[in-house]
């Protein structure tokens, strides 16, 4: 994503350091399908992955298929979701900031997307180039989930600078064996997946 080439390029080697086979697009190595779009192969990546790395960052990213459709990146967080596949997301500060600040502005009868009340007009920013950007960060949060003691999944770290996020991303994903040995067995077992589905997607 355009101004984040850096953290990209440095989780990617540090996750491939790890041992682990990364699917990116921006590093070219999600397998694509050339008669089917760039969403149809980003999402058929997320259904193959074992582990999901999620990033939600100010720019809202790219890929949308109508004026007021989701973004790939957008939806591949929901479908990590609705596959409940063992996840983690990074969120970048000003997204989180954004989202106190306008919270007094936000029409509630809109919910669950982000609107702003009627007469208040949305400027982008470098802070934040879309309101679907704080809808992303809510998804991954798990705020459709109404009891928070139920949400699962749901971790959403902060981080300003890439070292911040670089340290999460070690913190997470260097115990590469003990993820996998602890993980993989519950996504082979079709009744431990269907049991974590949310009620009507099973």
């Amino acid at each position: 994503m355009h101004g984040y080439e850096d953290l990209l390029e440095s989780i990617h080697a540090l996750l491939g350091g790890f041992g682990y086979d990364v699917l990116m697009s921006y590093k070219g190595t999600v397998p694509v399908d050339p008669a089917l779009s760039a969403m149809t192969s980003c999402l058929q990546a997320v259904a193959d992955c074992d582990l999901f790395l999620g990033l939600i960052l100010p720019r809202y990213g790219s890929g949308l298929e109508a004026a007021d459709g989701l973004s790939i990146t957008h939806r591949e967080a929901q479908r990590a979701i609705e596959l409940n596949k063992p996840r983690w997301f990074l969120v970048h500060e000003h997204v989180a900031i954004a989202r106190q600040l306008l919270a007094p502005s936000r029409d509630e009868a809109a919910k669950p997307h982000f609107r702003l009340k009627p007469g208040i007009a949305f400027g982008r920013t470098e802070i934040l180039s879309d309101l679907r950007v704080l809808e992303l960060y809510e998804t991954a949060m798990r705020h459709d989930v109404p009891e928070v003691a139920d949400r699962r999944g749901n971790w959403v770290q902060p981080f300003l600078r890439e070292e911040d996020a670089r340290l999460f991303a070690t913190a997470q994903f260097r115990r590469h064996r003990d993820l996998l040995e602890r993980h993989l067995p519950l996504l082979a077992n079709p009744q431990v997946v269907r049991a974590r589905l949310p009620r009507g997607k099973r």
